[in-house]
């Protein structure tokens, strides 16, 4: 257990120092700068941005909040679905095997990084927000699809294919079967609640936006 929380605690850590490298590179503040001038008085974009600054702490909070609601819900969906393959695993075995996996979406910003340091540098906040490295939106690319379809492409990447392949060889070795015998588990637990989410995320942006 006490391994299970310095991998929580590394991981959150981690999220927070790149996605603060992530705004540095990006120079995110310009970016709002230039996205908000055309809407926003000069002053009225320095008082929101100081009021960015001054509340920020409430962003680091937030993530390693977000992190363990994310992978309890994530483990508790793959320990629910245990039972359909009459397998008896404790919960913070599972929560491991999460964590662990959800260190692969660190790559997330750093290849985005790389991205637009090297290979598109003239960029604004629209293209920051809307890209996913290694998913289908950048081959369908945004600008001409409806906004409700930009998470389900987003979604739909290989960072997230090698999440689930890498739980379900995790799970095959925890349970003493196989990689095969892990995936199915995830296929039948994991991969039905991540549509759900999709189709969820779907809906409110078909409605709001």
């Amino acid at each position: 257990m006490k391994s299970t929380f310095f991998k929580f605690l590394a991981l959150s850590i981690a999220s927070i120092l790149i996605t603060e490298i992530f705004k540095k590179v990006i120079h995110f503040d310009d970016l709002l700068y230039n996205s908000l001038s055309e809407q926003l008085t000069s002053k009225q974009i320095e008082n929101l941005l100081g009021f960015q600054k001054k509340w920020q702490w409430i962003g680091y909070v937030f993530i390693p909040i977000f992190l363990l609601i994310k992978t309890t819900i994530i483990a508790t969906i793959l320990y629910i679905g245990l039972f359909f393959f009459d397998k008896d695993l404790r919960f913070t075995n599972l929560w491991d095997i999460v964590l662990k996996a959800e260190f692969i979406f660190l790559l997330v910003p750093v290849f985005k990084i790389i991205w637009f340091y090297f290979f598109q540098p003239n960029y604004n906040l629209q293209d920051i927000q809307n890209f996913y490295p290694l998913c289908a939106l950048n081959i369908v690319g945004y600008k001409d699809l409806e906004t409700w379809f930009f998470y389900p492409f987003q979604t739909l990447n290989l960072f997230e294919l090698a999440y689930i392949i890498y739980l379900g060889f995790q799970i095959g070795k925890l349970t003493g079967t196989n990689t095969d015998r892990g995936l199915k588990l995830v296929a039948y637990s994991y991969v039905p609640a991540l549509l759900l989410w999709v189709v969820t995320i779907m809906f409110f942006t078909l409605n709001y936006s």
